[in-house]
């Protein structure tokens, strides 16, 4: 999970993952939108193949990118849990808000 957040850190993979979102793409149709070198966005892609977020097929000299969501769906798996958790413990505050502003009133 440490390397998904790594990965997810950056803008620029951010984006890339988004346009994977959208279909399997080749290394140059991601690099396009970047105003950054071939080989800069292919440490990038690297990064995330590391992290478990991209595939790369090979097929001769063409290598197509897929998305992988399964290290996004523990991230959020993992978040949902802090998340209850914060909101449980917001609950109780605003309960005992509440029980101070009635004690206050009396």
């Amino acid at each position: 999970m440490n390397r998904t957040f790594a990965a997810l850190a950056d803008p620029t993979r951010r984006r890339i993952l988004e346009h994977l979102a959208g279909g399997d793409r080749c290394v140059t149709d991601l690099a396009k939108p970047y105003r950054m070198s071939l080989p800069a966005v292919s440490k990038h892609l690297r990064v995330l193949e590391k992290a478990g977020l991209v595939r790369r097929q090979r097929d001769g000299r063409l290598h197509r990118l897929k998305l992988e969501a399964r290290p996004m769906q523990q991230a959020q798996a993992w978040i949902e849990e802090y998340r209850k958790f914060w909101d449980q413990s917001f609950n109780r505050l605003d309960e005992y808000l509440k029980k101070l502003q009635t004690q206050e009133n009396q």
